[in-house]
């Protein structure tokens, strides 16, 4: 039955994106994080969803006629000069280059995607769509887990989805927090137009919050709450946020288990946890992996390459400094660098690091200093909460990508690429429009 419904909607799908590019490029992202394939199961599972709407979306752009004037600035050049430092990298990996380049392929697309969000999208109609079809990704995936979560009293673990970019319940649930304030500003655009929408959106967050806690993800439920002091600080609406997260504390403080519990109380011990301790190993063993390869790193997958990891391994007392307590690497096979930073040292080297950092760094600036300008020079204020809520995004995917590796995200660089436009397309014309509105008599008495 879900193979005849998606395959009957399909051509009206395909026909939406050529005739307006930007229906594309939400399809994009959401068949990179919704993946298609596994919830169909008979001939509509062959097919490429991600490709197909990919390929349509470029053919609609380079047809259509009126092309927005291309934008990138000194944050956009930063992302492709990571990209083009990646590239060199791969070509000189230390790991198996079959799996390097493999993973230099992903990565392409995920620039790519990064290109055509800001080559495309060109107003705010063309935003929010982008963003619902991230919510209808991510945030679908997490109502259904999380509504098996509460009806099973708390007995239902999250996971991803096997094969999928989102496959690992740390970095679903890291996913999720990311997709919190995404849905916070749907809900401020949307909720005076569509009671539906402002229940489905409020729902939505709700079980995100539950999702997050069903996959027992420490470092999700860490970004959780570094989230949720740093919205508190943010809000306008203080007392209401302490009322609704009490309320929801209290609702899922029904459901988490004593296995729950036992777990996230490692986060106080972690030199007693053998699980940390062994992402510390692999931190260290990264950084050795940087020493010696300083400038270009090791490429993709190279620290998970075995005979790199042995090799590391055999230098791992060298750098006393760095605490791993009684942890030593494992001697049977390598692991993932399990940090977005140590992973990035390790496989790009300490410059590879330095462009990764000024790239989430630009960004998170970019997002304050657009909310400042808009606010100063009295602009469109969805301008202002999308941009904070994109900075709240920012927060969470550095907060929580420090203990896995994630650090090739589509989301962070789809995100990266929208405060890009933001700043340098939609806020000009927007102050450009409101200038020239002329003002009435209505407007001065208000």
């Amino acid at each position: 039955m879900r193979d005849l419904v998606l395959l009957s909607i399909l051509p009206f799908v395909i026909y939406a994106t050529i005739k307006r590019p930007f229906i594309g490029i939400g399809l994009w992202i959401w068949t990179a994080l919704f993946f298609p394939n596994a919830w169909v199961y008979g001939m509509a599972g062959n097919l490429r969803y991600n490709l197909l709407f990919t390929s349509f979306a470029i053919l609609s752009y380079l047809l259509s006629k009126d092309k927005p004037k291309f934008v990138l600035g000194g944050l956009g050049a930063l992302v492709l000069l990571f990209f083009a430092w990646t590239t060199v990298s791969t070509a000189m990996s230390v790991g198996l280059p079959e799996r390097s380049w493999d993973i230099w392929v992903r990565f392409s697309k995920v620039i790519t995607l990064f290109l055509f969000v800001i080559l495309v999208l060109n107003k705010k109609l063309h935003i929010d769509f982008f963003l619902w079809c991230v919510v209808l990704s991510v945030g679908f995936y997490a109502n259904l887990e999380a509504l098996k979560f509460v009806a099973s009293g708390g007995g239902h673990k999250i996971s991803g989805l096997s094969g999928h970019v989102l496959g690992d319940r740390n970095e679903l649930a890291v996913a999720f927090v990311m997709t919190l304030p995404i849905c916070y500003y749907l809900l401020g655009e949307y909720r005076n137009r569509s009671r539906v929408i402002a229940i489905g959106l409020l729902g939505t967050m709700g079980l995100l919050v539950a999702g997050i806690i069903g996959t027992q993800s420490r470092g999700g439920f860490i970004a959780l709450a570094g989230f949720g002091a740093y919205f508190f600080f943010k809000s306008k609406h203080k007392f209401i946020f302490l009322i609704l997260s009490g309320i929801l504390i209290l609702g899922l403080a029904q459901l988490v288990s004593a296995e729950w519990i036992s777990r996230m109380d490692t986060i106080n011990a972690a030199d007693d946890d053998a699980s940390f301790m062994g992402r510390v190993v692999a931190w260290k063993l990264s950084f050795i992996l940087a020493m010696q390869n300083p400038f270009f790193g090791g490429g993709f997958k190279s620290l998970e390459y075995f005979p790199v990891w042995s090799s590391l391994s055999q230098h791992f007392f060298q750098y006393d400094w760095f605490y791993t307590g009684d942890a030593l690497p494992n001697t049977k096979f390598g692991r993932a660098a399990h940090s977005i930073y140590f992973q990035v040292l390790g496989e790009q080297g300490f410059a590879g690091l330095a462009i990764f950092l000024a790239c989430l760094g630009g960004a998170f600036m970019k997002a304050g200093r657009i909310t400042r300008k808009v606010r100063r020079l009295n602009g469109p204020a969805w301008i202002s909460s999308l941009s904070t809520m994109l900075q709240l995004c920012l927060f969470a995917f550095a907060l929580g990508g420090a203990a896995l590796s994630f650090a090739y995200f589509e989301l962070f660089y789809a995100i990266i690429a929208l405060l890009i436009l933001l700043e340098a397309r939609v806020l000009p014309a927007a102050l450009k429009q409101q200038s020239s509105t002329p003002v009435t008599n209505s407007d001065v008495r208000q």
